[in-house]
């Protein structure tokens, strides 16, 4: 098992380490964004509507879990409160 973690952290360090040029890139992007936005293009709405698209997504998918489990548990429920119902009618 430590080797598991220790494997893990080793790939997520070389992966952090690999992904510096990555950040560079919000600072160009920001700076093409502000350009066209002063020139008047409209880049800068469908940038910013596309950000929240892109973060919607994972609340929309989250909601879509909770709800498939929330009405599985709740089905759950009910055959538990049965099956108690049935033991003790068996019991006496």
């Amino acid at each position: 098992m430590k080797k598991v973690i220790f494997v893990l952290m080793l790939v997520f360090v070389v992966i952090m380490a690999g992904s510096t040029d990555l950040l560079a890139q919000c600072a160009m992007c920001k700076a093409t964004i502000k350009d066209n936005v002063e020139s008047g293009q409209g880049i800068g709405q469908g940038l910013n509507k596309g950000i929240l698209y892109l973060m919607s997504v994972p609340y929309i998918i989250g909601s879509f879990i909770a709800f498939f489990w929330y009405k599985n548990s709740k089905k759950n429920s009910e055959k538990q409160q049965l099956l108690d119902k049935i033991k003790s009618k068996f019991a006496k």
